[in-house]
């Protein structure tokens, strides 16, 4: 009976000091006034001009004319780029899952979507990579990544 004591005595000990916290963990750390924590706040807001690349093949563009295979491929990388760009500006939805069964992963599946309105970006270069690829660069500032922001958020409040 005594080693039952014994044993109810320290776990209940273990209990109660586990959940107090130290005193360097009772003082909450002030958020700085000029960076308000939310989601929207995003981390490429310390860049002066986001830069996005995109890139296609030539040669699996759907068409017989090479001239015309040659366009399309760099009318692809130029979404592509646009793409990334609409990327930095809005983020990803990333849909994921997963089945696992007797402890084996039975499949696997990932969907992403990217949706947004870019406006002003700067075509900074249109560059054939190698043989067969071609590598659109695009870039857009600062202060209408922040425009636009403002104008995706004025938006979801309206839908709500």
């Amino acid at each position: 009976m005594k080693r039952t004591t014994f044993w109810a005595l320290v776990a209940a000990t273990l209990l109660t000091t586990a959940c107090a916290l130290p005193p360097s963990f009772k003082t909450a750390v002030p958020a700085k006034a000029e960076e308000p924590a939310n989601m929207i706040t995003p981390m490429t807001e310390k860049r002066e001009t986001l830069v996005a690349t995109g890139y296609a093949v030539i040669s699996i563009q759907n068409h017989r004319n090479a001239s015309q295979q040659r366009l399309l491929a760099i009318r692809a990388s130029k979404l592509d780029a646009y793409r990334a760009l609409t990327e930095q500006v809005y983020g990803q939805q990333l849909d994921a899952n997963t089945t696992i069964a007797d402890m084996t992963v039975m499949s696997d599946t990932f969907r992403a979507r990217v949706e947004g309105v870019v406006y002003g970006a700067v075509l900074v270069s249109i560059t054939p990579v190698g043989d067969d690829t071609y590598e659109t660069t695009l870039s857009l500032d600062r202060r209408i990544v922040n425009d636009l922001r403002s104008l995706y958020i004025a938006q979801l409040s309206t839908k709500r």
